[in-house]
């Protein structure tokens, strides 16, 4: 694996700045304005999700409301590490609500005409019941900071843009304009605002946008045909193409070239190859739809990412003992949230919602507790997927536990769609926070003061989505042809359901097969990444399993900035070091910052939603 680049020398060497002391940005100001913040991003992630579809990271949208609200209430004392618990708050608010998808699953199955469903929670009982999960959440991911960030140094690609974003907020003090150092902050100042500027510009003309429509949301090659044994499979189809999103590039950018190549080999397979050969040897039928592709090439994907994901973590089981060491003597110190607390923490929110699942949705309590701890494997996986690619796999990653619960439970509807959506919503969790943590990491914040904004920030989310959900379904639809939320993920998960719901027979063979093999694949990838005689050709499972889930316009968009950051950096060394990483983070930051304006613009009518 190539080795990542560093954020935090390079943030320190654009802000020479002594720090703010140790936990002190734990500031009354600063919670209130992660509380207000936190309440804008959960209110407003539910659209964004069910509407467009997908969901990215507020965490830069969260600084830059907090940067707002701060230099309104606490002008004089602002700094960036006040922000930091900002947007951190706002992140572990937008991860909760994201849970609406299985909301919206539970919406879909109600409706469904092949298997009966009645589960309907009450705001007050959504409330509780995601908090408790978000909660527990926040906890399990508090040990796993320090293997991710401190040990292995992934990039986690937004994390590095909200650090960057955080900083330019709040350039370098007691510099004269001359200096270099100022010179260097204050362009990579105008660079992060350029590249903003762009990606939101790009955003807000895509047709997916639903405001000006003036360009495609990708290029796509047509109804390009591969002939197979008599039948006509259409590339166009599968979503074969390049997306017109500079987030992607942006992220290809810091992910760098390795791991976006294989990738895009992933998603040759995934998208090209596959549908070819299933239609060739009569898997599936002529003219496939892309989620007929996508059920079956799922099975592979997942099983090379999680043997590799595991694999990885098996063989560096020294790492992961040093990091729980060093967590616990960090807490006497100050530095982390109280391992204690995390323990205990822990067991008491597993009791709670083994009780709450049972109280308000009949799942027995050895099922809740199964979900979670199956939830941990899968965080661990999906976790080092994120921070090596940007992607977080724990929506697939979570239909993946569908199916063991329809083995566990067969029939079950029930323990089927709550089992997957209890691992997503405790898994989920943890990817908004590791990428807080990777921006505190840069800045030089204190963990435990960030574990708290998260513990803050997490029933704020909750309660958001409890309240404004059933107003959004309401308004716009979710059910129909002509619904105006497409919650593609939550369809998804509630077909997923529908076609398990007579037990695992239902799974395709030949997709368990394939499984298996690209199981083994992951094992002996991983193994040679380890080596370094064969690290730098060794395939990449992560980069190939998300290859297989992930559309392939987006993976051809962020391969594109693997190549054009690759050449950056082998032409101009010197520019790249200052300028590149700042540039990708605008980049991912416009299209962010656009995606949660858009709803907002929609709802007041300025737009063709």
């Amino acid at each position: 694996m190539e080795k990542p680049i560093d954020p935090v020398s390079e943030a320190t060497a654009l802000t020479p700045t002594t720090p703010r002391p140790r936990g002190s940005e734990l500031t009354p100001q600063a919670l209130f304005a992660g509380a207000i913040v936190a309440a804008i991003m959960g209110a407003s992630y539910p659209y964004m999700v069910l509407k467009l579809g997908f969901g990215p990271n507020v965490s830069v949208v969260s600084a830059f409301f907090g940067f707002l609200i701060l230099s309104l209430i606490a002008r004089k004392s602002y700094d960036r590490w006040q922000n930091n618990i900002v947007q951190t708050a706002g992140t572990s608010a937008a991860q909760t609500a994201f849970m609406c998808t299985v909301l919206a699953s539970f919406e879909m199955l109600r409706a469904s005409k092949i298997v009966s469903f009645h589960l309907d929670p009450t705001p007050i009982q959504t409330f509780i019941w995601l908090s408790t999960a978000s909660l527990l959440g926040v906890l399990l991911a508090v040990p796993m900071r320090r293997h991710f960030i401190v040990d292995e140094k992934l990039p986690f690609p937004d994390g590095m843009a909200a650090g960057e974003t955080l900083i330019v907020l709040d350039p370098p003090r007691g510099l004269a304009q001359t200096d270099p150092a100022f010179q260097n902050a204050r362009r990579a100042a105008i660079v992060l605002a350029l590249g903003l500027l762009a990606s939101g510009l790009v955003m807000l003309l895509r047709e997916d946008a639903k405001i000006f429509e003036l360009i495609p949301e990708a290029w796509t090659p047509g109804a390009l045909t591969l002939g197979a044994a008599g039948a006509v499979f259409v590339v166009a189809r599968m979503g074969v193409g390049v997306s017109y999103s500079l987030l992607s590039v942006g992220s290809g950018i810091i992910v760098g070239l390795r791991v976006n190549a294989w990738m895009l080999l992933g998603g040759v397979l995934g998208w090209i190859v596959a549908p070819w050969a299933l239609v060739t040897y009569g898997v599936l039928p002529d003219h496939p739809t892309r989620t007929q592709v996508l059920y079956w090439v799922m099975w592979p994907g997942l099983g090379m990412m999680l043997a590799g994901g595991l694999t990885a973590l098996a063989l560096k089981w020294r790492l992961l003992l040093n990091a729980f060491a060093a967590l616990r003597q960090a807490s006497v110190s100050g530095e982390e949230f109280p391992l204690g607390l995390v323990i205990g923490g822990a067991v008491a929110l597993s009791i709670a919602l083994c009780a709450i699942q049972w109280l308000i949705f009949g799942l027995p309590a050895w099922l809740t507790l199964l979900s979670i701890l199956l939830a941990i494997p899968l965080m661990l996986v999906g976790l080092r997927a994120l921070g090596e690619t940007n992607w977080g796999p724990i929506g697939a990653l979570s239909n993946l536990t569908q199916g063991l619960f329809a083995a566990i439970a067969p029939g079950s509807v029930t323990a089927n769609i709550l089992g997957g959506g209890t691992v997503g919503t405790i898994a989920v969790t943890s990817e908004g926070l590791m990428q807080d943590y990777k921006a505190g990491h840069m800045i030089g914040s204190t963990p435990r003061s960030m574990t708290i904004a998260q513990l803050l920030g997490a029933p704020i989310g909750a309660a958001a989505l409890a309240w404004t959900y059933p107003a959004l379904v309401k308004t716009y639809g979710l059910i129909g042809e002509h619904a105006g939320l497409a919650a593609p993920g939550s369809r998804r998960a509630a077909g997923f359901a529908e076609l398990l719901s007579t037990g695992v027979d239902k799974l395709p063979p030949s997709a368990m097969i394939a499984m298996v093999v690209a199981a083994l694949l992951g094992v002996l990838f991983t193994v040679l990444e380890t080596r370094p005689r064969t690290q730098r050709w060794a395939p990449s499972p992560t980069g190939l399993g998300l290859g297989v889930l992930l559309p392939f316009a987006s993976i051809a968009a962020m391969f594109i900035g693997g190549v054009a950051g690759e050449i950056w950096r082998k032409r101009h060394p010197a520019s790249a070091e200052i300028y590149m990483i700042p540039l990708a983070s605008g980049l991912i930051a416009g299209e962010a910052l656009i995606a949660v304006i858009v709803p907002v613009l929609l709802w007041l009518g300025l737009g063709h939603g």
